[in-house]
């Protein structure tokens, strides 16, 4: 027995042990590698889907902030035609740096409100009518003022009395209708 390598016969028992379960376990190991790359690359293109959603988000949403910002500092300034005034000056207006909103011009970036009130003032006709109506237009009478109190709106409420209800339905009524005949 002494010519038997004892440690020999084991280590190479062993070594055939554990390339039989290597065999046995690699394909196993081989499919769930496969299924985490396929896992790994699904989950990279949906944060691109997000990025790319959340890109269009932000634009969406600088767009709207530009389009209120120029609409309203021309209603600030008096224009009746915000529409017309807005589709006339929008492609001129940008975000600055940091952060506001300008005019690129030759001479240099202007401020939204410099920018729109210089445009304002070259284009009157933006502007409201300073005289009302013209040939064959009669004077239109206020109504007179009726001794009855003015309504708070504070006042109007659920279970308000019918009649303080009608009261707030004529004076709706008397104002929509002082403001409808200046059209």
């Amino acid at each position: 027995m002494e010519g038997i390598d004892i440690q020999g016969i084991v280590r190479q028992a062993i070594q055939e042990y554990q390339s039989a379960e290597q065999a046995q376990t690699e394909p196993a190991h081989q499919a769930e590698l496969l299924e985490e790359r396929r896992r790994r690359e699904q989950l990279e293109r949906r944060v691109n889907e997000l990025v790319e959603e959340n890109k269009r988000s932000r634009q969406a949403a600088e767009e709207a902030e530009r389009n209120s910002a120029i609409r309203g500092e021309l209603q600030r300034l008096g224009v009746a035609k915000v529409d017309l005034a807005y589709k006339a000056v929008q492609d001129g207006i940008v975000r600055s740096g940091d952060g506001r909103f300008v005019a690129r011009e030759e001479t240099g970036d202007k401020s939204l409100r410099d920018y729109l009130s210089a445009f304002v003032t070259e284009n009157p006709e933006f502007l409201p009518a300073r005289i009302a109506g013209g040939s064959g237009m009669t004077a239109t009478l206020k109504a007179p003022a009726s001794g009855k109190e003015t309504i708070d709106l504070d006042r109007i409420r659920p279970g308000m009395s019918a009649d303080e209800m009608q009261r707030v339905r004529e004076e709706i009524v008397r104002v929509a209708s002082q403001t409808l005949k200046g059209f």
